[in-house]
Parts: C-alpha cells; sequence; structure tokens
C-alpha cells in the first residue's frame, strides 16, 4: 500500500512539475511573440546644426565641446570689428541720403508754390523734373534705411547663440578659423526633445494605445525609466516598390514565403522621473508596454535586462 502511495505521489509530483514547467513556457512564449515589448529601442533628439548667418574669421570661441547650454547663450563671435564697420558706414551713408531728400523735397515744395502763384514761370517739365529727383532721393534714402538695418543685423548675427537648451557635441572651433554662412561647424542636441523610440514588431501594434504607460530600460543601467506613449508611426518605407524611369511602380517580382514583421517605430515620452541616467541620444534600449490599470506583465521582469 505504502508502495502504491510512494508512486502515486511521484507519479502527481512529477505532472505538476511538468504542468508548472509547460505553463511557464507557454506563458514566457506567449509574452516574447505577442505582449507588447521590443529590445530594439534607441534614445533619440532633435539635432540642431549650428551654422553661422555671416562668414568671416571667428575670433572668440565660449563653450567646449559636450558643454551643456542654455537657450540664447553665445557659442562664438565672428570678426565683430569688420561688421560695426560696415554698420557706421551704412549710417553714414543714410545720413548723406536723408541730407538729399531733405533738399529735393524743400525744392519741391518751393517750385509748386511758385507754380501756384504764377508770378514765376515755372515749366510743367521742371516742376515734374523737381518732382522726380524728390521720389528718387526718397527711394535711395528707404534703400539707405534697409542698408543700414541690414548692416545691423549682421552684426548682431555675428553672435552665434545657442537656439534651444542643449548640449555641444563634435565642437572643435577655434578662434582664426574662417567659418561661412549656412555650413555647419557642430551639432547641438536639444535636450528638450529627448525621448525613446521602440521600433515594434506589426503585430504587437493592437496592443499599443496612445497614452499606455511604458518602461524603458537602458543598457548598463541598474534601474529603468517610465514614460508613456505619445505617438505611433504612420507610415514606413516600401522596400518593395519603388519608382521607375516613367514615374511608374517598380515592384519587385519575388515574394519570400517566410515573412517577417515589419518593425514600426513608436515614440515614448519620458518622465524623467530618474536624473542619475544618462541620457544619451543613440543609446539602446529596451522597451515594455504596460496595461492601462500600470500593472508590469510578470514576464517584463525578463526582458527589461
Amino acid at each position: 500500500m505504502r508502495t502504491i502511495i510512494a508512486r502515486f505521489l511521484g507519479l502527481a509530483s512529477t505532472a505538476a512539475a511538468t504542468a508548472a514547467a509547460a505553463y511557464f513556457g507557454w506563458g514566457l512564449w506567449n509574452y516574447y511573440e505577442n505582449e507588447p515589448w521590443t529590445r530594439d529601442g534607441r534614445v533619440r533628439a532633435e539635432v540642431v546644426s549650428v551654422a553661422p548667418d555671416v562668414s568671416g574669421l571667428v575670433t572668440q570661441v565660449l563653450v567646449a565641446d559636450n558643454q551643456r547650454v542654455k537657450k540664447g547663450d553665445i557659442l562664438f563671435r565672428i570678426d565683430r570689428d569688420r561688421f560695426e564697420l560696415a554698420l557706421k558706414h551704412a549710417e553714414a551713408t543714410l545720413a548723406g541720403r536723408a541730407a538729399t531728400l531733405d533738399v529735393a523735397s524743400k525744392d519741391l515744395v518751393r517750385y509748386r508754390a511758385l507754380d501756384a502763384k504764377n508770378n514765376i514761370a515755372v515749366s510743367k517739365q521742371q516742376l515734374e523734373n523737381v518732382g522726380g529727383q524728390q521720389a528718387q532721393a526718397r527711394a535711395a534714402y528707404e534703400q539707405a534705411i534697409v542698408e543700414r538695418d541690414t548692416a545691423r543685423l549682421n552684426l548682431e548675427r555675428s553672435e552665434v547663440r545657442a537656439s534651444v537648451n542643449g548640449q555641444m557635441t563634435n565642437f572643435e572651433l577655434r578662434p582664426g578659423t574662417y567659418v561661412t554662412a549656412g555650413k555647419g561647424v557642430a551639432a547641438l542636441v536639444d535636450e528638450d526633445s529627448l525621448h525613446v523610440d521602440g521600433y515594434f514588431e506589426e503585430t504587437k501594434l493592437p496592443m499599443i494605445q496612445i497614452g499606455d504607460r511604458a518602461a524603458v530600460h537602458l543598457m548598463g543601467e541598474s534601474q529603468d525609466l517610465h514614460g508613456h506613449v505619445e505617438s505611433i508611426a504612420g507610415g514606413i518605407e516600401d522596400r518593395e516598390r519603388t519608382s521607375g524611369a516613367n514615374l511608374m511602380a517598380n515592384v519587385n517580382p519575388t515574394f519570400n514565403w517566410v515573412r517577417l514583421a515589419q518593425r514600426i517605430p513608436v515614440r515614448i515620452a519620458l518622465d524623467r522621473d530618474n536624473p542619475d541616467i544618462r541620457l544619451v541620444a543613440g543609446r539602446t534600449a529596451t522597451v515594455v508596454i504596460r496595461p492601462e490599470s500600470g500593472a508590469r506583465p510578470v514576464f517584463a521582469l525578463f526582458s527589461l535586462r
């Protein structure tokens, strides 16, 4: 009797262990296949190309590579002496044009008065000539105003400022370097735009909703970040279709029997609840989308590491 009971207990324990292992294995497989998580994630940010609006020699560099800057901080200056001289020249030209306009305006008033009195012969042609001279003087004066304002703007733009809060990257500018207007000299990572893009398989999209909570683990970190789904990409490139020379669709005639799920970018806005974790654009991330209740899937414990 004892032998039968022992055998029964042994078989029961084996069956229970097998059932538990099967359930655990099924749950793990189901999670990896169906739950909304991905190890294919990246920290991303908007990158501003720092480029001067005017050309010239760099006379002063006020920041260093990898330095954090605030919006409006001066990064470097470009040959301000030259632009100050250009402004003075434009102001002098404006003063001369103003004097010329004043004389032409007074002449026009005098000729009109004489023409109205009719006591001195003033031909219509003379009056038109004086009026034309006054109009030309006014146009030249207004052009001088534009040139003065342009020179003043160039002087202001000779100080290149940070357009966003962020961190300078690959900044190797030195005094004496000649920079060209519109040509980038460094990259400024906008720290206010830092976020995570998780590339999810398309089969998992039905389980992802805007506003869902998300847990983010960056490679090498011992703690997690938190955030929420901000948006889902509206489209990705179709590699099977291109445009031919005649602008007609050129579709790949081959078809792979093994179809791989496409990866769709999902943007995760971060809560910034852990300042000890260094957010660097390009870092590798694992992203797990949580249910609306905020509960953490049990198998997510394995995927975040």
